[in-house]
């Protein structure tokens, strides 16, 4: 999410910012800007709504330049994308872009105004701007120790590019939670939020850590640590081309958006709960107490990967909301002429936001008199634009077609909706939201340890590539990502694989089952550990060859599996979001060792627009 590029130097920037936003779109953005300084200290600045390319026709129509200056693509959190809610941004001589969220922004907002500051946007970053502004008014020797004083007021996560129009000699970068790099050459000092946005100029950048700020000028960077010391960082050498360093070094984007999942979970929870108040909030839903209590039921509309993290969010919401809910397939809904009421809401589930099925069974509900909702990763897209209210997630642009952190983010935002519906509904208390606001909160962490470990996905890719077939199972929660884990591996290794509930095995599957068919059996502890071992050991009696997903000390599952892949031990209401993981990694691993185009299989689009 977001793109940041800085530049100060002996050359004109104009194209060196506008260049490095381009090399970040892949980031995800919804409206762009510059802003440059000249050597007279006059900052002139350019945005725009919507793509680079009409950012670019602005700044054409009435170009400017100097030496100095910074870009940004934003992805709305705070405030529409609009050219006004754009950055950069100015507060008296201050100008800065920023990537993250301030969380106390309405605090230090309603203080400011109270000392007559005035504002001219919705976002957040505004705030910043003139927080490091006033800290020059009150005295404040530098624009680095302004940022500083003012960094110790803000509560959130940032990257932050800063600049002076009093002083176009230096530029000032702070990070906190969201990514940041700096460098500098004999062309000058750069930053940027991403290594791709300048690396046609150095190949050297040190990697700020949290808290860190710097100063960028001609002369080369200074970087400071949480304290606002001195500090030395490593400099690393880049050896990747252009593609590579949009992978970061991973051999393919769909693995790096496995290994980015802890983070955008992250970037999806931020700002909506809270454990102190045991409070989950989504104002941008539109949902009250009145609201809620009327429902007659919720039903998702979804398609693909995305279908089944709504069958995940079913669990969630009947069991800490007492909601009835029901999952459609969104090709499915409009053509059988559903039943819904004025109390019905129907919640459209999807990454894109354009999938074609799922636009137009939301229509269908809204043409019935229900009241429609979506769950959508990106902003101002068709479905997101026709709902009554908005979920969005924060798993930033997904370029590897097969969805993983995309997937991953919906459950994130389905364990909030469920959290949110259950406190307004009543059926949910506020030591229980705790509880369970805390279990989604220690999932990135328990994501970190999952991907530690390689060496069981690299076993069953060496042992089981060679199968024509395979057979998920799961019970309850664990079901939804049996299914889901099929749909990876078909999607991308090219073998068939089929979903199935462990309890149903019985009733067909069993006849499959001989000593050539690989059986993936989630099987974490939960209410139906005991129902879905059971199964394990009926596929084993049978000759099945068994790939056990369950918890890292579990002996009865290393007595009867062929491999055994660890989880950690997490509460139940979280458990998809920790074993979606391994599945995934099955899936991205047997069609790595297979030599299958993993980012972009055959026959499939990331976007499906049309029916």
């Amino acid at each position: 999410m977001c793109g940041i590029v800085g530049y100060v130097g002996e050359q004109a920037c104009s194209d060196i910012l506008l260049s490095g936003l381009r090399r970040l779109e892949y980031r995800g953005y919804d409206s762009a800007g510059i802003a440059i300084a000249d050597d007279a200290g006059q900052v002139q600045i350019c945005r725009a709504e919507g793509k680079l390319a009409r950012l670019e026709a602005a700044y054409h129509r009435e170009p400017f330049e100097g030496t100095i200056g910074l870009g940004h693509t934003r992805w709305a959190t705070h405030g529409r994308p609009t050219e006004l809610n754009a950055h950069p941004h100015r507060a008296g001589q201050v100008v800065v872009a920023h990537n993250g969220i301030i969380e106390n922004y309405m605090e230090l907002k309603e203080e400011l105004r109270a000392r007559g500051r005035e504002f001219s946007s919705e976002t957040d970053t505004e705030v910043v701007a003139h927080l490091i502004d006033d800290a020059l008014e009150q005295g404040a020797e530098s624009l680095h120790q302004a940022t500083c004083q003012a960094l110790e007021r803000i509560e959130g996560s940032y990257a932050l590019l800063v600049m002076l129009s009093d002083n176009p000699e230096e530029l000032v970068v702070a990070r906190f939670a969201s990514p940041m790099v700096v460098a500098s050459g004999p062309g000058g000092a750069f930053a940027a939020s991403d290594v791709p946005a300048v690396l046609s100029h150095t190949r050297e950048f040190v990697f700020l850590e949290d808290g860190d700020t710097a100063v960028l000028s001609r002369q080369g960077l200074q970087i400071f640590d949480s304290a606002c010391a001195s500090v030395e960082r490593p400099v690393k050498r880049i050896s990747w081309d252009p593609i590579s360093a949009e992978k970061q070094g991973y051999k393919h984007f769909m693995l790096k958006e496995i290994f980015e999942q802890p983070a955008r979970i992250i970037d999806t929870l931020r700002g909506r709960v809270s454990v102190e108040r045991g409070e989950v909030n989504l104002p941008e839903l539109g949902l009250d107490e009145a609201s809620v209590q009327a429902i007659d039921k919720l039903v998702f509309v979804a398609c693909g990967t995305s279908y089944f993290a709504a069958q995940v969010g079913r669990y969630m919401i009947e069991q800490h909301a007492r909601i009835p809910v029901e999952v459609e397939l969104a090709s499915e809904f409009r053509y059988r002429d559903p039943i819904v009421s004025n109390n019905t809401v129907v919640i459209g589930v999807s990454q894109s936001g354009e999938t074609a099925d799922t636009l137009a069974a939301l229509r269908e509900a809204r043409a019935l008199g229900a009241r429609t909702l979506c769950i959508c990763n990106v902003i101002e897209s068709t479905i997101a634009r026709e709902s009554d209210g908005v979920l969005y997630t924060h798993a930033g642009p997904e370029i590897g077609v097969a969805s993983t952190k995309a997937f991953t983010t919906q459950l994130a935002a389905m364990g909030m909706l469920a959290i949110c519906l259950g406190q307004l509904r009543g059926a949910l208390g506020e030591e229980q939201a705790r509880e369970l606001i805390e279990a989604l909160r220690q999932v990135p962490a328990e994501m970190e340890v999952m991907l530690r470990d390689m060496a069981p996905y690299e076993t069953i890719a060496r042992q089981f590539s060679r199968s024509h077939s395979f057979l998920y199972l799961g019970r309850g929660n664990q079901f939804p990502i049996a299914a889901e884990g099929a749909l990876k591996l078909k999607e991308i290794s090219y073998i068939h694989a089929e979903g199935y509930a462990a309890g149903e095995m019985k009733h067909g599957p069993i006849a499959l089952i001989d000593k050539q068919l690989p059986v993936v059996v989630l099987c974490p502890r939960n209410r139906v550990y005991e129902k879905t071992a059971s199964n394990l050991e009926e596929v084993r009696a049978r000759g099945g060859r068994i790939i056990a997903i369950g918890n890292q000390d579990d002996s009865r599952l290393e007595a009867f599996a062929d491999v055994v892949i660890g989880l950690p031990e997490v509460p139940e209401f979280v458990q998809p979001l920790i074993s979606v993981v391994a599945v995934q990694l099955i899936a991205y691993h047997i069609a790595d060792f297979k030599g299958t185009d993993v980012d972009q299989p055959r026959n499939l689009a990331k976007s499906v627009t049309v029916e």
